[in-house]
Formats: C-alpha cells, structure tokens, sequence
C-alpha cells in the first residue's frame, strides 16, 4: 500500500489543475484516517477500494509503469553503466564462478559415490525390514520394545495390564502374518503417491512385497534404479517391475550459472506383462454411432489409456531433440519429482510413513515454510489484481 502512495504522491508534481490536487490530496488523507482509526475487515476493504481508485487514475498508471521498468532495468542499467575496466573484472569473477559450479559438480558426484557405499551398509537392516513384513522373520522380544515419548510416566504396573489386554484381544483374533498392506498403507499415507493410486490399483498394490533402489556403479553415469519386488498375483507375471532415472551433475556449458546440483535428466520405465484381461492401464468403452445416410445406430468399442498407478512405469519418451509438449513436460516433471521423493525419503524411513509420523513431520516443516512466504505472496497476488498492468508485466 506505502508502494503506491509513494507513486500516488510522485504523481502530484505532475501538471494537474487544482481539482484534480485538492481530490489527491483528500484522498491521501483518508489512507491516513483508515491506517490511524480503522481496523479489522473494514480496513482491509476501504483500503482495497482506494487501491482500485488510484489503479484507475492515467497518471498513477504511468508512475507505475515507471516505477517497475525501473525496478527491471535497474540492475542490468547499472552494470551497462560501469567503466570498461570495471566490466572486465566483473567478468574475471564469473569466470571465477564458472569454476565454481565444476567443484560443486564433483561435490555432488563424490556424494553419489557415498550413497552408493552406505547403501551397502544399509542394505542388511532393509533386508530385515523386508523379512519382518513378509513373515519370514519373527522379531524377538526385545526387537519388539518401544518406548514412545508418551508411555514415559506410565507406571509398570499399568503397562503389564495394557500387555496382558493386548495379548487376550490378540488371541480372539486371527493371526495375520508379517504387516498386511503394508507398502499399500504408505502409498496411502502420502499425497503425492496416492493421488496416483486408483480404487483399481489397491488389489495389486496389495501384492508389492518390497522397494529397493539401486544405484549406478563406479565410473558408470550417474543414474539409480526403482525397483518394485511383487508376489506372485493375478494380476501380470513379473516379480520386478523397474524404473530407471538418468541423471547428470555438471553444469551446462550454455548456462552455467544455473547449476544447483544433479539433475535427473530422463527416465524408463519397464514392460509389464500382464494376464488376460487384467491390465488395469487399459479399459474399454462403448460409443453409439449413427449412420448418416440410413439413420442406423450402432454400438462399437474402444480401448483407451485408464488412470492408473501402473502408468508410472510408462512415462513419456524424451526425443533427442528434448523438446516435448505440455503435457509430456508436465508428466515427467511430477514423475522426476516422484522418483527422488520414493529414493530419499520413502524407502529409507518407510515405517514412519506407515505410521504417519514422518507426514508429521513433513507437515511442520511445510507450514514453517509457508507462514514465511504467506504475508509476501497475499500481497503479490492483491497487487497482481489490481490492474492489468502487473500480468503484461509479468509475462
């Protein structure tokens, strides 16, 4: 709002008659009333309607425009406007920070390097955690104790009553083997996996018995590989379905400033063979057609692309020339987004997106985030709103 007084009062030192200033003038004194004695919604509504005012004046328009060319070309204008000399060393630093990138290039390669090597160490625990949900392993009692941060104050005596409860509610009910569902349950659990899991997906999803990712060898290009382990299903024959991400981690020669770290730059998927009329990818339609001539009405079918998780191992092909259509760029873009996301955060604290802890904390850190960037934004998108001007702008 101060943005625009500014501009408003910057206006009345252009050549307007007396009663265009003297209606200026009063309106700056009622921003002054309403910031002095309103409050609550009805200042944010006068305060909204002055705004609207002001937008509609010509000369408030223009110092705008002017303010905002400014605010464009300013720093480019000043840089322009550096002795020769100066501009030379400007461009030393780029080329100082050119170098730069190429460090952080090999940073980012020696940290691929160290994911590789602790997956090894890592592998033995999630081995565990496969047998564990696939009942192949009991764990011992003492595998089995937790403490969590509320039953600390629970005296003993209440905690071998809650155990000896759990145990008889135990024994009236069947004995299910390992964690039922349980990969389903965290594709359930997270919004980014189960806006991609349809009602028709849940049966099958049932069946994926554990994700493991692997990565590229030493001296191999940077790349990792999703890996889907199913049990045997009704549903196709695979016991693996695959997802391999390419990724690079240097900086384009036509760009280099832009370089903030790998990037995956393809995908591909793998061919899942399923059984007869079981492909959940695929569904048939009817449509009525009527002849033109005779006037006969017939009913033929259609089989066409069906909203499923399985699509994920079919993503669109990159051509060579990388250039792609919206939608194509939009789809790789979720699926890129999906691939770290199941890499970093899924597979490794899989358990606690089984029990929602780690949406918990994904939460938090979102709102923290979000209270931040909110007041900022609110008033963008007022001001955005307020005249044409800003959207010509923007583009």
């Amino acid at each position: 709002m101060f943005f625009f007084i500014d501009i408003w009062s910057s206006c009345n030192m252009a050549d307007v008659d007396n009663k265009e200033q003297s209606e200026l003038d009063q309106d700056l004194d009622d921003v002054e009333e309403v910031e002095e004695e309103e409050t609550g919604e009805e200042t944010k509504i006068k305060a909204r309607q002055l705004t609207v005012q002001m937008m509609q004046n010509p000369q408030i328009l223009a110092a705008l425009q002017e303010r905002l060319d400014g605010l464009v070309d300013t720093p480019t204008g000043y840089i322009e406007s550096l002795p020769r000399v100066v501009k030379r060393r400007v461009n030393a630093l780029k080329n100082l920070q050119v170098k730069c990138a190429q460090i952080e290039a090999k940073f980012y390669e020696e940290v691929h390097d160290l994911e590789r090597k602790y997956a090894v160490l890592y592998q033995p625990l999630f081995d565990k955690r496969f047998e564990i949900i696939n009942a192949i392993y009991e764990p011992t009692e003492e595998e089995c104790e937790w403490k969590p941060d509320e039953e600390e104050e629970i005296s003993e005596d209440l905690k071998e009553k809650a155990k000896i409860e759990e145990e008889k509610k135990d024994e009236e009910k069947e004995d299910p083997k390992g964690i039922p569902e349980f990969w389903l349950t965290v594709f359930k659990n997270v919004d980014l996996l189960s806006d991609m899991v349809q009602e028709h997906d849940e049966p099958i999803l049932k069946h994926l018995k554990d994700i493991k990712v692997k990565f590229s060898d030493a001296g191999q290009p940077m790349s990792f590989i999703l890996e889907f382990h199913f049990e045997p299903n009704e549903y196709f024959t695979n016991e693996v379905l695959t997802k391999t991400y390419r990724m690079r981690s240097e900086p384009d020669d036509s760009d280099p400033f832009s370089f903030d770290g790998p990037e995956i730059m393809g995908c591909t998927g793998c061919q899942i063979d399923w059984k007869k009329g079981k492909n959940v990818t695929l569904k048939t339609i009817k449509k009525k057609q009527k002849h033109k001539g005779r006037g006969t009405v017939r009913t033929v079918t259609k089989t066409v692309s069906n909203d499923s998780f399985f699509n994920f191992f079919a993503p669109p092909e990159v051509p060579e020339s990388g250039d792609l259509d919206d939608d194509a760029e939009a789809i790789l873009a979720a699926d890129f987004e999906i691939g770290h996301f199941l890499r970093e955060r899924i597979i490794p604290r899989s358990v606690l997106y089984f029990t929602g802890e780690a949406i918990e904390d994904d939460d938090d850190d979102y709102d923290e985030e979000g209270e931040e960037a909110d007041e900022g934004y609110q008033l963008f998108e007022e001001v955005k709103s307020c005249s044409k001007l800003f959207q010509r702008w923007l583009q």
